[in-house]
């Protein structure tokens, strides 16, 4: 080899190891920009996880408990021998022969490892050797062990052809991070987004969601107050008819029933006024609330007289 040749190979060999160098670096970094969006979308989806049960509680649903896990059920019933629980055919006798090897459990037909008779030859009966289990000094090693039907269906996944064979199944396709990531990372934008969307419902009472505070509380007291007029216009009649005499009626429109008016008002904003998650307690403005009630049972009062007047 010439030096010159030995210069061009030096050459690319350094090539060579820079662009492995290079790559090995591109790959250093993409693998710590991938383990910094791992942990990013992992705090996002604790908080999210954290703000929903908050949200849950709010409103009154409890976290669900833990599912259980598959596995739990089916450790329960392992008591019985491995033997038993894998005999394809009737429990073995007093006088078969005890095995004590995973694969000593000879099928249904190899009678020399199940203690049947003795082996008169080599063969299996049919002209075959009998492979392993034929060889001298080697009765409890069976040709074609069985496995149970549990390991026989793990040890190699099948997938059923339309011929009627089965072929071994095609392995997915590796996902690649990234892409992976990324779609994380929208669905939790969408979840960032429909968790806004709760939470701004959740700011609203169930009582006039789209009013705000001061004419929810002016239309709850005025309701109440006009509810307190109409048991004054029937005190009214019932005076009228001798079952209640003046000093009760007074009694009643000048304070019984505007005080029922305003604490059923302010019982009813505290009730179904207050928003499911707010901070604090919601203003329920009671002196405007005793002016309202207290105003409007007498005013409906005087209003019932001048109109009894007026037809007269």
């Amino acid at each position: 080899m010439s030096f010159e040749e030995y210069a061009a190979l030096a050459r690319q060999l350094s090539e060579q190891h820079r662009a492995g160098e290079q790559h090995a670096a591109a790959e250093s970094a993409r693998r710590r920009d991938l383990h910094a969006a791992v942990d990013y979308l992992q705090q996002r989806l604790t908080a999210q996880g954290q703000r929903l049960d908050q949200l849950g509680r709010a409103i009154g649903i409890d976290q669900p408990p833990p599912a259980a896990s598959p596995g739990a059920g089916a450790g329960q019933g392992t008591g019985t021998s491995g033997a038993a629980a894998t005999w394809p055919g009737p429990p073995p006798g007093p006088g078969s022969a005890s095995t004590t090897g995973p694969g000593s459990a000879a099928g249904p037909g190899s009678a020399s490892a199940a203690g049947v008779g003795p082996s008169t030859g080599p063969g299996t009966g049919d002209g075959e050797p009998a492979g392993a289990a034929g060889t001298p000094g080697r009765a409890g090693v069976g040709a074609y062990s069985e496995l149970p039907a549990g390991e026989a269906r793990l040890a190699l996944p099948m997938a059923v052809s339309p011929a009627g064979g089965g072929v071994p199944a095609q392995r997915a396709a590796a996902a690649d991070p990234a892409v992976e990531l990324e779609l994380a990372r929208r669905m939790a934008d969408e979840a960032d987004r429909h968790g806004q969307q709760a939470e701004l419902l959740a700011q609203r009472p169930v009582l006039l969601p789209t009013w705000s505070p001061l004419a929810r509380a002016v239309a709850v007291y005025a309701g109440c107050g006009a509810a307190g007029g109409v048991l004054m216009l029937m005190l009214v009649l019932a005076s009228g008819v001798g079952l209640v005499d003046g000093f009760t009626l007074g009694a009643w429109i000048c304070a019984g029933l505007p005080a029922v008016a305003f604490f059923g008002g302010y019982l009813v904003l505290g009730r179904w006024g207050r928003p499911a998650m707010v901070a604090g307690t919601p203003p329920r403005y009671p002196p405007l609330g005793f002016l309202i009630c207290f105003l409007l049972v007498p005013m409906a009062y005087c209003c019932y007289l001048l109109l009894v007047r007026g037809l007269r």
